[in-house]
C-alpha cells in the first residue's frame, strides 16, 4: 500500500466531491446539513479511527474481551492562519468482562508509538497529542480505572517518544 490516490472535483460554492482510489467516495463543504465534512475535523476523526483500529486488533490478539470500545477526540485548532491542530486528546474507553487496564495501556501506546501512520504524522508537526484511557471491567473483579498513557509530539518523532 505505498501509494495513496484521490481525486477532488469542485461541485460549486465550497462544495468538493472527492472519490479515493478505492472507489469511495467523500463530500467536503461547510454544509454539514447536506453531509458535507470539514477536512480538518476529517484529520482529527482520521486520527481516532486510525488509533481505534490498532488498538482493537491488538487488544483481540491480547485476548481482552470487549463489550464496548468508543473514542472520544477533541482538538484544539489554532485561530491564526494557517489554522493548524495544536493539541488533541483521545480518550479511549474500554469495558469489558475482564478488561485489564495494564494490557489497554499498552494497546495504545504500541498505536501511538508504532502503528498508527496519522499519529507519527500529527505528532512529526506542531500538534500535541494526549493519549488518555477509561476502563471499566464489568466482571468478578469490578474496575474503573483512567489515565494519560502518554503525550506524543509536537516536533517528534513517536518510535522515539521516551
Amino acid at each position: 500500500m505505498g501509494t495513496r490516490r484521490a481525486v477532488l472535483r469542485h461541485e460549486g460554492g465550497m462544495r468538493f466531491s472527492a472519490e479515493t482510489g478505492a472507489g469511495r467516495t467523500i463530500v467536503f463543504g461547510d454544509d454539514p446539513a447536506r453531509n458535507e465534512h470539514s477536512p480538518v475535523e476529517l484529520v482529527a476523526t482520521a486520527l481516532a479511527a486510525c488509533t481505534a483500529m490498532d488498538v482493537i486488533s491488538i487488544m483481540e490478539k491480547k485476548r481482552q474481551a470487549v463489550e464496548s470500545y468508543t473514542i472520544s477526540v477533541v482538538a484544539a485548532q489554532r485561530v491564526e492562519y494557517p489554522q493548524i491542530l495544536t493539541s488533541i486528546e483521545l480518550l479511549h474507553e474500554v469495558v469489558g468482562p475482564d478488561v485489564s487496564e495494564d494490557a489497554i495501556r499498552r494497546c495504545i501506546e504500541l498505536s501511538a508509538t508504532k502503528y498508527c501512520p496519522v499519529n507519527a504524522m500529527l505528532s512529526a508537526g506542531d500538534t500535541m497529542i494526549h493519549h488518555r484511557y477509561r476502563v471499566r471491567r464489568t466482571g468478578e473483579a469490578a474496575l474503573e480505572a483512567e489515565g494519560e498513557v502518554l503525550v506524543t509530539g509536537p516536533y517528534k518523532r513517536p518510535d522515539v517518544v521516551p
